[in-house]
């Protein structure tokens, strides 16, 4: 038994599981406490009836010169947790805000993740998407062409590596333009250079407040006008749209509308399993940074939608108990959601410690990171219960509780 401390601040008792869920025990742990299950045994195959990419997290390195400042990354366990993804046959987003792009994770580290990850992808023949961006740029944007040749810049790099490109949302791009016409010129360039078809991303400011107003409007119709406008003048350019919205109607009225062959990627960590399985018009394809830590489980769910209708209620029974936790990781403020998916990557054994990249990690308070952790054993999220627990009880001690 553990005493996990509550929102109003007492302790009640919880009692871990004992053994891990069986789908979670697949392809043993990663990292490097035990191992690395990203080589060829027991690899799992990729679902088939969905596209699934994880935003996966970077592991910052806390003995580093400047331990917690941006660019300290422990390159060996950030690379396993890739090969822990991969090993499922999930896909890979890479260098998504998951990584804290914008938020300890410089441009220059970035380049290095993306060319690094692209590198194992291969060896592993694992499905790889990157972040484009331009969040390097050292103040705001003095005009759309330097806005332009930011997202030319960190799209060569990504090319260059041989994975899918992810145009992000840009801060700059949104601090600079002065309608719909300002986006429409500036994805109409980049689009227009891509070498293969990219992901648009349309990330809220629930995730990120300096995104508000996007595509031109704050209002969420007309800015949708301008997004569905931008994917339906270069339809061939775009493998599909990757939409951050929370809003599961919103997502599912927009996908409707899309051109034949372009995909929909939720990105909606509060709906996903309904978004997932879709309806009798189409479903959703899936890039979720909550997929970092479901991973094992979300593979099983989604694989068994490759069975056809008898699969679908083992999908739901699998992935909609798992809403409790993403809704739970993801409230607001939204954007610090990475605080838990990396305490529940320590907990889970594919890290040694939880440090994150700017000292992310007191960005949540104590009862929201004991809640996590009790729901995700509650889930059998952890390979190894003893040890989540023992690194749990290690955690409370840290802040002064007896647990």
């Amino acid at each position: 038994m553990i005493r996990l401390p509550g929102p109003d601040g007492a302790s009640r008792p919880y009692t871990p599981r004992a053994t891990p869920a069986p789908s979670v025990t697949t392809g043993g742990h990663t990292g490097h406490q035990r191992g690395d299950a990203g080589g060829p045994q027991g690899r799992r195959d990729r679902p088939a009836a969905r596209a699934v990419l994880a935003a996966a997290h970077v592991v910052a390195d806390p003995l580093a010169a400047g331990a917690g400042a941006p660019g300290a990354v422990d390159w060996e366990a950030t690379l396993a947790f890739r090969r822990h993804l991969w090993s499922h046959g999930l896909g890979v987003a890479e260098a998504m805000d998951t990584a804290q792009r914008g938020m300890g994770l410089e441009w220059p580290e970035a380049a290095t993740l993306i060319r690094r990850s692209a590198a194992e992808a291969r060896a592993v023949g694992g499905v790889l998407a990157c972040g484009v961006g331009t969040d390097h740029l050292a103040g705001p944007a003095r005009s759309l062409d330097e806005v332009v040749a930011a997202y030319e810049e960190q799209l060569a790099v990504v090319e260059a590596a041989g994975a899918r490109a992810i145009v992000m949302a840009s801060r700059a791009l949104a601090g600079l333009a002065r309608g719909a016409d300002d986006y429409l010129r500036v994805y109409e360039r980049v689009l227009t250079q891509a070498a293969e078809p990219v992901i648009l991303h349309w990330l809220g400011p629930m995730f990120d407040p300096a995104l508000d107003g996007y595509w031109g409007s704050a209002d969420l119709d007309r800015a949708s006008e301008t997004f569905l406008e931008v994917v339906a003048a270069h339809p061939d350019r775009v493998d599909g749209v990757k939409v951050s919205l929370l809003d599961a109607a919103r997502e599912v009225a927009l996908r409707r509308r899309l051109p034949a062959g372009v995909r929909c990627y939720t990105g909606d960590d509060f709906h996903y399993p309904e978004l997932i399985a879709g309806d009798a018009h189409g479903h959703s394809d899936a890039l979720l940074g909550v997929f970092d830590p479901l991973a094992p489980l979300a593979a099983d769910a989604v694989r068994a939608l490759d069975t056809g209708p008898t699969g679908r209620k083992r999908f739901h029974d699998l992935l909609d108990p798992t809403v409790e936790l993403a809704r739970h990781l993801f409230q607001p403020p939204t954007r610090h959601y990475k605080t838990g998916v990396v305490l529940l990557a320590w907990l889970a054994g594919h890290q040694r410690h939880f440090a994150m990249l700017g000292g992310h990690q007191s960005a949540r308070s104590l009862p929201h990171l004991a809640r996590a952790y009790q729901l995700a054993d509650q889930l059998g999220l952890f390979p190894d219960p003893s040890l989540a627990e023992a690194r749990m009880r290690h955690l409370l001690a840290v802040y002064g509780v007896d647990s």
